[in-house]
């Protein structure tokens, strides 16, 4: 989780001119390359995890998916991603400007098939070469899994201090309680505050459930609808651990009945670090805004806060892994790296818009679910 830091004076404001200017200038001097247009034949294992894979770098266009089989898992995800999907690699490989061919059929005879059918100038990737690709997607998609889960165990950490308050006033009362029993004759008495202290057990019980299931490693199951208002809730009780909230002002701005396609464990890690960033950007102390709609079949959250602001010589690297504001100790750098690689695995994007002294708002973009109404959807 990163803290944004407050503005120094005029100081910052120099060194803010002068970065812009360097990246002006770099901009000028580097346009950005056209992106590399690829084509993936086989829509199995292999090709899924290359879709999962190449879909999230911006330089990489995946211009199609080919497979003789209809119900190959790739195709599905294919149009989860809105990648076009083709029954005959005939079509897929005469793209226009294609690049790259990736065979991941495993078929010698589509080699062959291949090298006859590309336009010039294109390159195909097989054999062994293309299972070595798939072995690196898929150590990279772990790593990630690795980086996430290691950057949320750290910032339990920060859960120490609410954890303890919110436990000891249940075990006080329980302990109260109990004592009373102790020299209770009174039936309906004794009835009472065993019932208090079952109510006092069932808060003690959330709180550890809450935590447990927080923490716990993110599912590898298949992405699932999720009702996001609910998800924006569940991250609030979570955030709450880390974070006062006490004088902070929530408002919420929720569009009924919006889902995300998504991974709910990792949703629900966006949502809290984001939450408890925008608290300590406030310093415990200011209004918190969430809000979610669809615009014209896209899907929004947005995260607000009116705290210090991010200077503008920084907004470029936030996003960068291991970059923090924080002391060392009290940040790794990997929050705001990890929220970006799950929404782009989401298909979607995180853009920031900020302001020094008057607070920062977080925008989340996601294609919306065309069959959002005919599946159920995960709490």
């Amino acid at each position: 989780m990163m803290n944004r830091p407050i503005a120094q004076g005029t100081d910052v404001a120099s060194s803010t001119a002068a970065h812009a200017a360097i990246g002006s200038e770099r901009n000028k001097s580097a346009p950005v390359p056209p992106p590399m247009r690829v084509a993936i034949i086989g829509a199995g294992r292999g090709g899924t995890a290359l879709l999962d894979g190449l879909h999230q770098i911006g330089m990489i266009e995946i211009v199609g998916i080919a497979d003789r089989n209809p119900s190959a898992p790739g195709l599905a995800r294919a149009h989860e991603l809105k990648v076009p999907v083709y029954s005959r690699v005939s079509d897929l490989v005469q793209h226009p400007g294609l690049h790259l061919a990736m065979n991941v059929t495993g078929d010698p005879a589509m080699e062959l098939v291949l090298q006859e059918q590309l336009p010039p100038g294109a390159d195909v990737l097989s054999g062994q070469a293309s299972r070595l690709l798939w072995t690196l997607v898929q150590h990279e998609a772990q790593l990630q899994a690795e980086l996430l889960q290691a950057e949320k165990l750290a910032g339990i950490g920060s859960f120490a201090a609410g954890i303890a308050h919110d436990m000891n006033n249940p075990l006080q009362l329980i302990l109260g309680l109990a004592e009373n029993l102790a020299d209770e004759t009174n039936l309906e008495a004794v009835h009472t505050q065993a019932r208090d202290i079952i109510e006092a057990v069932k808060r003690t019980s959330a709180i550890c459930r809450d935590l447990t299931s927080y923490s716990r490693r993110a599912s590898l199951r298949q992405d699932a609808l999720i009702g996001v208002n609910g998800k924006l809730d569940e991250a609030l009780k979570i955030a709450r651990y880390a974070v006062a909230l006490q004088d902070v002002e929530i408002r919420k701005r929720y569009q009924p009945d919006v889902v995300l396609r998504g991974n709910p464990d990792e949703l629900l890690h966006v949502f809290v670090n984001l939450i408890t960033n925008a608290v300590q950007a406030m310093e415990h102390q200011g209004t918190l805004t969430l809000e979610t709609a669809v615009v014209d079949g896209i899907t929004q959250v947005r995260v607000s806060d009116t705290g210090c602001g991010i200077p503008p010589d920084l907004l470029g690297r936030i996003f960068e892994p291991f970059f923090t504001t924080k002391p060392p100790g009290k940040g790794t750098g990997l929050g705001l790296y990890n929220i970006k690689s799950v929404i782009h695995h989401m298909n979607g994007t995180i853009e920031v818009e900020s302001q020094l002294g008057s607070g920062s708002t977080f925008t989340l973009t996601f294609p919306q679910d065309s069959a959002a109404g005919e599946r159920s959807v995960v709490p």
